[in-house]
């Protein structure tokens, strides 16, 4: 099997990543599971092998060729470490053993947090999913003793094709709304710290309010952030005329027949004039969200948005600009185009897990890392009639956050509410009590025990090559 993936190409979308990620924009999201217990380390570090060797497809470096990255095959050992970093924090693969993703604990948390390079939030899921399921297996072997699940069912194919070049139109005319997008305000923390604030609401309650003002649960949320936001602003002195623009990424397996597992997924964007045409109420904007979902999540116009980003990474001009050179237009291209959106927020729904397994997992946890114009991204999922509304944050002040609490609160929702401390978060009202531990210090010298082993791993690795040569040459 390594074989037949010894080296692949990057999909149209990712191979954008690379050459524009680093520190402040790492293109990185996060999965947790908390767990009912303490996660045991061993344990754990045998369930990712074994769930790697089930998506080999995740095995992978990432190598710099003359024009663009390209993904090698990685025989490397993962490497699996108490959390020490910020959620979402840059995934630096010369720290993770040369993987683009990075596994860790904390008391009865596990962690995966992903490179956008390497898959997409959906399939990504799968891969997390199937470390969560192999931890519970080895952890309760006289309960999962037997086959309790389909082992070999996969919801996609461990292939990774581009189904971005079978499915866009050449003919197509650009949708893209290039106005300026409202910036939130504020004081930024730290480069590399990143906050985040928890919301957990009640799943069925939540469905049941959503249902009141005949909105999804996507559109309800969607019309509660752009609310949150100019409620939040409306007093500032030098509030600006651009629109608020929220940013929703798009499942493209919905549309096209694709099962791939690398990325595959577009977005479109909910632009509200919220000065102009006056939506200085909540129904007004929301009446406005329902409409944009209406006209902008359509077959028709999703091929639009698909096929203008495809052009660009299949254009013959910008195909032959060397990487380096790549690197610094895309970086400037990418400054100017992240103004055009003001936060992203992204519902992957509910996290559906196993009934046999269901006992071992308290909640789960899904977040999106910020960037220095986004500098707050927003996104949600749902366990066991729980849904996390999660803040990631690069700024100091969190009236965005609070003021979203306040919005759900005054529609008759409890709400509670948590932070990985870096930035405060009121505990007033809560639903219950749920305890989703964080390292009360980030530790940076942790980053020498990812060093030692990184040296040790390279030095089996040297001795293994030695002995194929050994091998082969009957020295």
């Amino acid at each position: 099997m390594a074989e037949e993936i010894e080296w692949r190409e990057l999909d149209n979308s990712a191979k954008i990543f690379p050459i524009s990620a680093g520190k402040k924009y790492s293109t990185v999201f996060r999965y947790s599971a908390v767990l009912k217990k303490e996660v045991d380390a061993n344990i754990l570090v045998e369930a990712v092998e074994k769930s790697l060797d089930k998506f080999i497809y995740f095995r992978m470096r990432l190598r710099k060729g003359m024009f663009w990255h390209f993904l090698e095959y990685n025989e490397n050992p993962a490497i699996i470490e108490e959390e020490s970093t910020y959620p979402c924090e840059y995934v630096n693969p010369k720290e993770c053993n040369d993987y683009l993703f990075r596994i860790s604990y904390y008391k009865n948390k596990i962690n995966v947090d992903y490179y956008h390079v390497l898959t997409d939030g959906n399939s990504a899921l799968e891969l997390f999913k199937e470390i969560v399921y192999q931890y519970i297996e080895l952890k309760n072997p006289k309960k999962f003793d037997k086959e309790t699940r389909d082992k070999d069912f996969l919801k996609y194919d461990l292939k990774a094709t581009d189904d971005f070049l079978k499915n866009y139109d050449t003919n197509v005319k650009s949708n893209m709304n290039s106005e300026i997008a409202y910036e939130v305000k504020g004081e930024r923390l730290p480069i590399e710290k990143i906050a985040v604030i928890h919301e957990y609401i009640d799943s069925n309650e939540l469905k049941a309010v959503a249902k009141k003002y005949n909105a999804t649960i996507t559109q309800y949320l969607s019309a509660v952030l752009i609310y949150a936001i100019y409620k939040s602003n409306m007093n500032i002195e030098k509030f600006d005329n651009n629109p608020i623009k929220l940013c929703i990424p798009v499942n493209l397996r919905r549309y096209f027949e694709s099962k791939t597992i690398s990325n595959f997924f577009s977005y479109f964007t909910v632009v509200a004039h919220v000065k102009d045409d006056r939506l200085d109420t909540f129904e007004k904007i929301l009446d406005l969200v329902k409409k944009e979902f209406e006209t902008k999540l359509t077959k028709e116009e999703i091929i639009k948005t698909m096929s203008y980003n495809v052009k660009i990474g299949t254009n013959k001009f910008i195909r032959i600009i060397p990487i380096h050179l790549k690197m610094l237009l895309v970086r400037i291209g990418y400054f100017i185009i992240r103004k055009y959106t003001t936060m992203t927020f992204s519902n992957v729904g509910r996290f559906g897990v196993i009934k046999e397994y269901q006992e071992f997992i308290d909640h789960v946890l899904f977040m999106i890392a910020p960037e220095p114009v986004e500098k707050i991204k927003t996104s949600a999922i749902s366990y066991n009639n729980i849904t996390a509304l999660t803040f990631t944050t690069n700024i100091v002040n969190t009236e965005i956050e609070y003021e979203v609490k306040r919005i759900l609160e005054q529609h008759g929702l409890k709400i509670g509410i948590e932070s990985n401390h870096i930035v405060a978060a009121k505990k007033e009202n809560k639903m219950h009590l749920l305890e989703t531990p964080y390292p009360e210090k980030i530790d940076k010298k942790k980053y020498y025990v990812r060093l030692e082993k990184r040296v040790e791993l390279y030095k089996r690795k040297r001795e293994n090559f030695r002995e194929k040569l050994r091998k082969r040459f009957k020295m």
